[in-house]
């Protein structure tokens, strides 16, 4: 009977945490209906950096592998997908298929040959990857050099061409919820059991029989299939595509958001991204505090890595090891 007890529990537990996804997803969605376009961008550019995180914490959270050069795969999808539109003239849509499979060439042809690599040496390896595609893209005409992309068109959508902000609040919403679904289902599936051996123990890992280059390989074309499909959208959000936007900053951005939300752990980096993008705007007109926001976030994020190293919202067993 405490078996039986224990599975009802579980069921239990399982349907209360789709009724609270369900409730805020409600609530969020409702959001554009009371907000100004202002408030809009902001939350916008939480969801960004939810989905870029969510696709590194694949690659850091799950399977442990230190990489400092995300930007690059976002870049590909967003390269991908304006030099389609704007030279080619195609759909934006016909083009999400391009972006996906140069980012599973791009993964394949970097991480096949370094993934053996470890800890700082796999951190500068993708670090360096990450300045190659950045420069090549700032030297090509193809890339628009240093200017970059400009007046790519928006997509459609059953007729409706996206333009207003909440347009995009929707879309990327709904980006958020299926990176979720599929972060989840990576977690609980035999691929990301065998990666949080990996993320524990690689040696060990390696000992009972699993093919740690195989499965690192994969989580890293799983991450950078999620970072090239946000690039494609973010390039059509934007209308443009520019070197500046996948410099080192932006790479260190996306990996605070994930160790400051709590590594593996999909609320907490939600969190972490959504603290990340929507602090520092909370006192943006705030008279002498304003210009010096940055600052004082510096600061907060410091003492938040003093006082939980492990994140805002950890995995549970690392709060058992505390």
């Amino acid at each position: 009977m405490g078996i039986i007890d224990r599975a009802y529990g579980l069921m239990d537990i399982k349907k209360y945490r789709y009724g609270v996804f369900i409730a805020i997803l409600a609530v969020t969605a409702s959001l554009p209906l009371f907000l100004n376009n202002y408030i809009l961008n902001v939350l916008w550019n939480a969801m960004f950096y939810m989905l870029l995180a969510l696709g590194l914490n694949i690659i850091v959270g799950y399977c442990g592998m230190c990489d400092l050069g995300y930007a690059a795969k976002f870049a590909v999808g967003a390269y991908a997908t304006g030099i389609l539109i704007k030279s080619f003239g195609w759909n934006f849509w016909l083009t999400l298929p391009v972006s996906v499979i140069a980012a599973v060439v791009t993964a394949v042809l970097v991480g096949a040959p370094t993934l053996k690599l470890r800890s700082d040496y796999l951190a500068i390896v993708t670090l360096g990857f990450a300045e190659i595609v950045r420069i090549t893209a700032r030297n090509l005409e193809i890339t628009g050099s240093a200017s970059g992309l400009h007046s790519i068109e928006r997509p459609s959508i059953f007729g409706l061409r996206l333009t207003h902000i909440s347009h995009w609040y929707y879309v990327f919403l709904a980006l958020v919820v299926l990176f979720v679904i599929i972060s989840n289902r990576i977690r609980n599936s035999r691929f990301g059991r065998a990666l949080t051996y990996i993320r524990e123990d690689e040696d060990a890992a390696q000992a009972m029989g699993v093919n740690t280059t195989g499965y690192k390989l994969c989580a890293y074309i799983t991450g950078a299939v999620m970072g090239g499909i946000t690039g494609s959208f973010y390039a059509v959000r934007m209308a443009s595509v520019s070197p500046a936007s996948f410099d080192f900053t932006q790479s260190a951005n996306i990996m605070l958001a994930v160790i400051l939300g709590g590594m593996g752990k999909i609320p907490g980096v939600i969190t972490g991204a959504a603290f990340f993008a929507v602090f520092p705007e909370l006192f943006r007109d705030i008279p002498f505090v304003g210009n010096m926001r940055m600052l004082f976030f510096g600061l907060l994020l410091i003492i938040v890595m003093i006082k939980r190293p492990q994140g805002l919202w950890p995995e549970r067993k690392k709060k058992r090891e505390k």
